[in-house]
């Protein structure tokens, strides 16, 4: 057997691992059907913190319910928070763009509905945004 690795070999592996496009997850796939997408979007400007947690919760257990695939969530950029102007809190505390994602991954519950969390592309709110990809309810049972 050979043990060396062709640079070619290598170069595929290079690529593969650059590529955003993965080999498909079996959660998306039903009956060796793909999995229709079903979306929905959720806008958290102008919502406190605790506000946001809240509303993020309800709105991803609804959408694990109705079989929902794909969720986007608006947070905005952060630019117009009130934080800025208070010099006693860092810019990037409890600016929802950071902190509604970490309170998502914190939240066990939450984490055995979602199969991964990952940024938005610039058609649906780029930097202010990320999306949620839900699991099928029905693999969970």
């Amino acid at each position: 057997m050979n043990k060396k690795i062709s640079d070619k070999d290598k170069e595929d592996w290079e690529n593969f691992l650059k590529d955003k496009e993965k080999i498909p997850n079996k959660d998306f796939i039903v009956n060796k059907k793909i999995r229709h997408e079903k979306i929905k979007k959720i806008d958290l400007h102008g919502f406190t913190l605790q506000e946001a947690n809240k509303a993020i919760e309800q709105f991803i257990q609804k959408s694990f319910d109705k079989d929902v695939t794909k969720i986007i969530v608006i947070t905005g950029k952060g630019l117009r928070s009130k934080n800025i102007h208070n010099p006693y809190l860092s810019k990037d505390l409890s600016i929802l763009k950071y902190s509604v994602p970490e309170f998502i991954e914190s939240n066990n519950n939450l984490m055995k509905m979602i199969i991964e969390i990952t940024d938005a592309k610039i058609e649906d709110g780029g930097s202010g945004a990320f999306y949620i990809f839900l699991r099928n309810k029905n693999k969970l049972k």
